[in-house]
């Protein structure tokens, strides 16, 4: 009878099983110090960028103050040059010039700083019995109900005929007065609590309260809506007309706050996807002078497919990458092929609440670290472009390498839904590129909530990757 071989199970398990912790147990100290303060700069970041517009607005002031240039067309630019180019105010890339320039191709992250939300129509004001009210067209995908009995600010910028623009922002300094969806009193509710949840609360049904105070003058109607255009003209100069030419959101309200009693969490609106987009800005900002020059790319309207000049979906990102080669003598067909991205956006964090629609062993969870995921889209990955086996071992390679916590998963069971993000628009482009990013609570919610590890995390594995 052969002898019983001797095994060592548990070095067994850690030399070929995935191991399934906590990443608290796999971080120091001093790891998790780093965590918190990089969450606390990313708060009043998040407080800063309610809006596609405001998170342009930062990236690029931060850009700025560490040495970021305005682009210029034709330049030539030296290893380590850092310059930005703000693509119509609400998308930019930040750019390190590397020693090999683009040669081999560019090292890019790509987040996107749109959120649902609540934008206005072009002739939103009206009155009905005595109130004031915004007609709005929502943006993004969101549960309609979630939007009512919360408070709302409003944000954004109206330009007016001589194209002079009037910054508008009301509802986030203490003492501003605040906004509201109404909802339906549970006494009443008996017909709207029959319906199934995306019925009970329609499109058409998110008319923002803004007002009950008429002018004093018993005489004519729409005294509510008048004394509401007189307040606006009186602080901002803007008539009704000027609601055409306007780009206005509502948001939450609400800042950034920790969630939890060990404060693990964080809990915000606009998480998806700014919670990509400022570790891709401080990797960009923290990037020496790499090897292959890096980009970061803050895009536009990815919530509703990435259409438009500021969204992916267009050549803003190929037309840039088309300067860079040209002032090198290079094509950028040539410069494009040989380029590397990070899709870098958020996905579902694995949720025990409601456990029936994830696959527990291909869910990412809360402080595992930054997710890879493979391929997104919907049921037949429908929507989505695959990384390939040869980029998923990369990327796996270069985050052990630089001890990043790292973790893999998808959105949710197969046949449950599913989402995109703009992976494939790169990938058109004939660049190789791969999803990554921060796992979510509660995403597409007006609160959403992160691990401040694996927002740390993945700041950690854009630089690395900047820097391989």
């Amino acid at each position: 009878m052969a002898k019983k071989e001797e095994v060592d199970v548990k070095e067994l398990k850690k030399k070929l099983l995935i191991p399934r912790t906590n990443g608290f147990f796999q971080l120091s100290e001093k790891q998790v110090e780093k965590a918190e303060g990089f969450a606390e700069s990313y708060k009043a970041f998040l407080d800063a960028s309610k809006t596609e517009r405001e998170a342009v607005a930062a990236a690029v002031e931060l850009a700025k103050k560490n040495g970021f240039a305005a682009f210029e067309e034709g330049k030539k630019y030296e290893a380590g040059d850092r310059v930005y180019y703000n693509n119509r105010n609400k998308s930019v890339i930040l750019m390190v010039a590397g020693k090999k320039g683009c040669r081999q191709g560019v090292r890019i992250s790509v987040a996107h700083v749109d959120s649902p939300r609540l934008d206005l129509k072009p002739h939103p004001l009206y009155e009905n019995n005595d109130m004031a009210f915004f007609k709005t067209h929502y943006y993004g995908g969101i549960k309609k109900y979630q939007w009512t009995a919360i408070p709302l600010a409003m944000h954004g910028v109206l330009v007016k005929k001589d194209g002079t623009s009037v910054q508008v922002v009301v509802g986030e300094e203490e003492g501003d007065p605040q906004f509201c969806v109404t909802d339906l009193l549970p006494h009443l509710s008996t017909e709207q609590m029959s319906k199934v949840m995306h019925q009970a609360i329609s499109a058409e049904d998110l008319n923002i309260l803004v007002g009950s105070r008429p002018v004093a003058d018993e005489e004519g109607g729409d005294l509510v809506k008048l004394n509401i255009m007189k307040l606006l003209y009186d602080k901002y100069g803007i008539t009704e007309e000027d609601f055409v030419s306007a780009d206005i959101e509502f948001v939450p309200a609400f800042k950034a706050r920790d969630i939890g009693f060990d404060r693990s969490l964080i809990g915000a609106y606009g998480h998806d996807d700014r919670v990509c987009a400022y570790p891709a800005v401080m990797a960009a900002i923290h990037a020496k002078t790499p090897e292959n020059t890096v980009l970061t790319v803050l895009a536009d309207r990815e919530e509703i497919g990435s259409s438009g000049n500021t969204g992916m979906n267009s050549e803003f990102l190929h037309h840039f990458i088309e300067d860079l080669a040209v002032a090198e003598g290079l094509e950028a067909r040539y410069v494009l092929r040989r380029s590397k991205c990070l899709s870098a956006d958020v996905t579902a964090a694995y949720d025990p609440n409601f456990a029936s629609v994830y696959d527990v062993n291909n869910s990412c969870a809360v402080n595992a670290g930054v997710c890879i995921v493979k391929y997104t889209g919907s049921r037949g990955k429908s929507g989505t472009s695959e990384a390939s086996a040869e980029l998923m071992a990369e990327v796996r390679s270069i985050f052990e390498k630089n001890n990043v916590l790292w973790q893999t998963g998808e959105m949710g069971k197969v046949d449950n839904g599913g989402g995109g993000t703009v992976a494939m628009y790169v990938a058109n482009r004939d660049i190789e590129v791969i999803d990554v990013g921060v796992p979510v609570l509660s995403m597409h919610a007006p609160l959403e909530v992160i691990s401040k590890t694996d927002l740390y995390m993945t700041y950690l594995g854009i630089k690395a990757f900047f820097e391989a």
